[in-house]
């Protein structure tokens, strides 16, 4: 969606609208760290996001990679920056092609600064001079795909201080087809103000967007401040200089500040914010709570699906997807993208040749394995695994080895019944309860658009021992109700589906056809246990070769089953709970033990191996 519609649409909802920028960090684990908090900062509601791009588009490869992960993955509607200094034109249309094919529809054309290495501005031969330039040439290269902002600057330029003329360069890149104004960051209100009127009395009629800069240490706000010669209000700096050294002081004068800041422009007309967030949450998020802008129970983020749907260009029809990757949408995206059917906005296509495939994509463990020892401990029993998946369903642990988040809300209703499965050695990857008839506006199951209503059945997914498995499908295969697939690493399967996709989440919406958008199916779910197998491994893996944390987590992935159940009457919840009533885990409190360690040390005389936890 274009900006400009964006915000139309919050301004006729009666919403204050926001957005952050972030800029691509300087290493690899930077740039995942920037990618969850982007993800997690998506609650935070932004109409949108924006990108920065360096300097000669030092960093450009990473900015249209980071833009294409944004849309695809998070599905956040982004905003590409793209200058034209020291740019060539090979390289401009390169980028314009990068963000056309992620599926951006919308970029902040930029002059840009000089690199560091050369004093002045200066054109690159037979590149682009001008911001208005560059629009100019989106627009006769891509017409209205794009909806193009431009910078404006209510207190001067670095190489021009001249407010009255900037704003005269401001309406040439309007009248060159720009739709929107984002300012520099300011902390003068009221000549923002002033320079608004300003833009209007000179014919600038598009929506202006203030740049907001939240405060979160005394330090970092000064030297931002000089940087971008911004003035700050003397009555600032009499409240903050007694408080400098103190940075949760500062924080929280800051808070306050900025919010009154934000407060004023939207008395003064401003609709929507723009938060300069130096990829950092929490300075940003703690202004949105004072001024009551995060997205309550009360008043939700409408959700269109139960899932977040990708932005990219050929998958924003996509209405269906298997359940399997509900906790791991990134590897969902990742592994799908050359799925190459997409009929009528399916998920896919299993007749694809490239269905299924591994190698190529990052399917893998998140985190180091320094991060993930520290995260997870290392076991050495059965009981010792039990009791990290029941502090993830406690939420003292953010991810499980098969969930890039923590424990949604929706898992409240059957927690405990979770909680004493997975006390029990049961381990459990992916759940969700029965709903019947829930509003779509409902804060925790709906989805889809208002006074639809929404239901869901019963699923149930998880890791259990071989001896198990047949006395649990026999339980199974007593209720009519339920359906399951059960699989081993090497691929053994079993399964009392006919192989035929089976809706797990429906809506029932005024004037629609039924919408089923979350299912289970065959095809998919042997897709999902080689990656689920894996991730188990990459856990072992964090450990060492001989330690008996990896020998406990690899026999597990060697020899247990992954089976899923659903309950196909949407009524009933518990029956799946049921179906385990006095199984049991066996060895559940047996250390594994070293390679190193001598059969005399053994209890009872036993052998090493003997004592190692078997299933």
């Amino acid at each position: 969606m274009h900006v400009q519609d964006m915000l139309a649409e919050n301004e006729a909802a009666g919403r204050v609208g926001i957005s952050f920028e972030f800029f691509p960090p300087k290493t690899a684990q930077g740039v995942q760290n920037l990618y969850d908090r982007m993800d997690r900062m998506h609650s935070l509601g932004p109409s949108f996001i924006d990108i920065t791009w360096g300097a000669g588009g030092r960093l450009s490869d990473l900015t249209c990679e980071m833009v294409n992960v944004a849309q695809s993955v998070y599905g956040l509607e982004t905003c590409m920056h793209l200058t034209c200094t020291d740019m060539p034109l090979e390289k401009v249309n390169a980028a314009l092609s990068a963000a056309y094919k992620a599926g951006c529809t919308n970029i902040l054309a930029l002059r840009g600064d000089p690199p560091r290495d050369k004093e002045a501005w200066e054109a690159t031969e037979g590149g682009l001079r001008y911001a208005k330039d560059l629009v100019k040439y989106i627009r006769e290269k891509y017409g209205n795909h794009f909806d193009i902002g431009v910078g404006g600057y209510p207190e001067g330029a670095d190489d021009n201080p001249d407010v009255d003329q900037l704003i005269d360069h401001l309406k040439e890149k309007v009248d060159a087809g720009s739709s929107f104004i984002v300012t520099q960051m300011f902390y003068d209100t009221d000549n923002f103000v002033e320079w608004v009127k300003k833009c209007r009395a000179k014919g600038i009629t598009v929506p202006i967007i203030p740049g907001i800069m939240p405060i979160s240490t005394y330090a970092a706000f000064i030297r931002r401040a000089n940087w971008t010669k911004a003035r700050i209000p003397p009555d600032w700096l009499e409240a903050l200089e007694p408080v400098k050294n103190d940075d949760a002081a500062v924080k929280e004068i800051g808070k306050k500040l900025i919010a009154d800041m934000c407060r004023r422009l939207l008395a003064a007309g401003i609709k929507h914010l723009h938060f300069y967030t130096m990829n950092l949450a929490q300075a940003t998020q703690a202004v949105l709570e004072e001024l009551k802008l995060i997205p309550s129970e009360e008043t939700p983020l409408q959700r269109p699906l139960p899932w977040r749907p990708s932005l990219a260009l050929n998958r924003r029809g996509e209405d269906v997807r298997p359940i399997f990757w509900r906790n791991r949408n990134s590897s969902y995206i990742a592994r799908t993208q050359i799925w190459d059917e997409f009929p009528n906005g399916r998920w896919t296509d299993s007749r694809s040749p490239a269905f299924g495939e591994l190698d190529a994509y990052g399917i893998g463990l998140k985190g180091t394995n320094e991060q993930n020892i520290k995260l997870w401990g290392e076991p050495k029993s059965i009981r010792d695994v039990t009791q990290i998946f029941v502090r993830y369903l406690e939420g003292e642990l953010d991810r499980l080895p098969w969930s890039d988040s923590p424990i949604s809300s929706e898992a409240n209703v059957i927690k405990d019944n979770l909680v004493q499965l997975n006390s029990r050695g049961l381990l459990t990857v992916n759940s969700q309860p029965a709903v019947n008839g829930v509003r779509s506006s409902h804060p925790v199951f709906g989805w889809g658009p208002k006074n639809g209503f929404v239901y869901q059945k019963a699923y149930l997914e998880l890791f259990i021992p071989p001896y198990l498995l047949d006395e649990l499908i026999a339980r199974i295969e007593k209720n009519p109700d339920l359906t399951y697939h059960a699989v081993g690493k090497k691929g053994e399967f079993r399964t009392n589906t006919r192989d035929s996709p089976n809706a797990l989440t429906w809506g029932i919406f005024a004037g629609r056809e039924i919408v089923q958008p979350t299912i289970v199916e065959t095809i998919s779910f042997l897709a999902w246990k080689d990656e689920a197998y894996r991730l188990g491994e990459d856990w072992a893996k964090c450990h060492d070769a001989s330690s008996p944390s990896r020998k406990l987590i690899q026999d597990i992935m060697d020899s247990w089953y992954l089976v899923n159940i659903v309950n196909n009457d949407f009524h009933n919840t518990y029956d799946l709970f049921d179906l385990f009533d006095g199984l049991e885990v066996k060895d559940f409190d047996v250390e594994v033990v070293p390679d190193s360690v001598e059969t005399k040390s053994q209890p009872n005389g036993a052998a090493p191996e003997e004592v190692a936890m078997k299933n």
